[in-house]
């Protein structure tokens, strides 16, 4: 009986860890923009058989401007915003938007002219990672929190190092954690750094460079055997070495005049796309012969521009919208370039882009979200959602059988 006993136990057990193991793996988790790789990719999301007409109102929530993206960990979902002089981070119930906690702290900013229409809100996107969340100020200034109670753990403010610790309109390039660091470039139009601080206390582990910041955002990737930060600042695409901070290779893609360094780029198989306005598409290829690197352009597409918008890859096939044409969505092989196909034009202002099984999923500024099928010749748009009333700029968050919008100032979670 003993034994048996024993055995039934053991059974009992394992058969518990194994459902505690399920159910933390199916648990709603984003931790930040474009989601857990920041390659937009929904990874284990499983489609619908058949998108619905409409989808279902659950909750809406009144949280302030901003176009930072919701990030979500198990039951919670955090966002970041403005409303009036104050900065606001609040922690909301994923399934009623009522509050858990909520922070407000003074922010002093000046919107630089011409970006009155996107306010002061922030544009910086939070960070998730091992329960602490990070967030970026409108005005440069990096903050780390605890994400069960909201309480502050550190702050990290560079500008006095950099005079101004922010671009003309704003920072508004996201954090990106790798290990125990969080990354991320300081500093203003005309000099900044990039920089690597210990996630549990702020304390600065190493500092590369002296350009300046741009308004895209780095990520992970690697190359040659070298894990790296791959990040397009105010002068140049560069590729940084994550342990040392040493930077190992540099093309020369500056800001210039009017036309902004934005886009964040998409690495795939071994190479980085990256595209800005007014300047054409390049795939590029960083190189290590020996102890030197060197970037190889592969290819290059000129009648496509990204302007604000990001583009994403699945299946060979890069997905973005250009400001050619008044704002048309697209479909380029990665391989060659070419076009595979060209949306309606004057579609939009800007688009935020998510790949899934079979489909990619567009958040367009206009309120509209549409799926269109991927790995098609053409243009096929399979639904087209109002999620919103006003203007989209934020990151959508999709997780199963749910959609969490934010547009001017309001939060709703939609279902289907």
């Amino acid at each position: 009986m003993v034994p048996m006993l024993k055995k039934t136990i053991l059974t009992s057990l394992m058969f518990t860890v194994l459902l505690q193991s399920q159910l933390l793996a199916e648990a709603p988790f984003w931790p930040g923009w474009l989601g857990p790789q920041r390659d937009g990719f929904v990874k284990d999301f499983r489609p619908p058989k058949h998108w619905p007409e409409k989808l279902e109102k659950a909750w809406q929530v009144d949280v302030g401007t901003g176009y930072g993206t919701p990030v979500v960990q198990g039951d919670y979902v955090f966002i970041h915003t403005r409303q009036d002089e104050q900065e606001v981070l609040q922690c909301l119930q994923l399934e009623t938007g009522k509050s858990k906690w909520k922070q407000v702290f003074d922010v002093p900013f000046k919107i630089g002219g011409g970006g009155e229409y996107h306010g002061k809100g922030p544009k910086s996107n939070p960070m998730l990672a091992e329960g602490r969340l990070f967030t970026m100020s409108i005005s440069g200034v990096l903050a780390a929190w605890d994400a069960e109670t909201g309480k502050q753990l550190w702050v990290r403010d560079y500008t006095q190092q950099f005079e101004k610790g922010h671009p003309y309109w704003g920072a508004s390039t996201s954090p990106i954690v790798s290990g125990d660091r969080i990354i991320v470039h300081f500093g203003n139009d005309e000099i900044g750094a990039l920089v690597a601080m210990d996630t549990s206390n702020g304390r600065e582990i190493w500092r590369s460079g002296k350009d300046g910041t741009s308004y895209s955002s780095p990520l992970l990737a690697n190359f040659g055997g070298i894990h790296q930060v791959v990040q397009w600042n105010h002068e140049a695409l560069v590729g940084v070495e994550v342990k040392s901070g040493r930077e190992l290779w540099r093309y020369p893609l500056p800001h210039l005049t009017h036309n902004q360094n934005m886009p964040t780029p998409s690495v795939h198989n071994g190479h980085i796309i990256v595209g800005g306005e007014n300047r054409g598409m390049f795939s590029l290829r960083p190189l290590k012969e020996g102890a030197k690197w060197s970037v190889k352009e592969r290819w290059f597409q000129p009648k496509a521009a990204l302007d604000m918008s990001s583009a994403v890859v699945i299946d060979n096939r890069l997905y973005g919208m250009t400001h050619y044409n008044a704002g048309q969505l697209f479909c380029l092989d990665t391989e060659t370039g070419e076009f595979i196909w060209q949306g309606p034009p004057r579609s939009a202002n800007n688009v935020t882009f998510l790949t899934m099984p079979g489909y990619v999923a567009a958040l367009i500024n206009n309120g509209h979200l549409k799926i269109l099928r991927s790995g098609t010749p053409k243009y096929d748009e399979v639904r087209s959602y109002k999620v919103a009333d006003k203007a989209t700029w934020a990151a959508p968050v999709l997780l199963q059988g749910k959609v969490l919008v934010k547009d001017v100032n309001t939060l709703t979670l939609w279902r289907y």
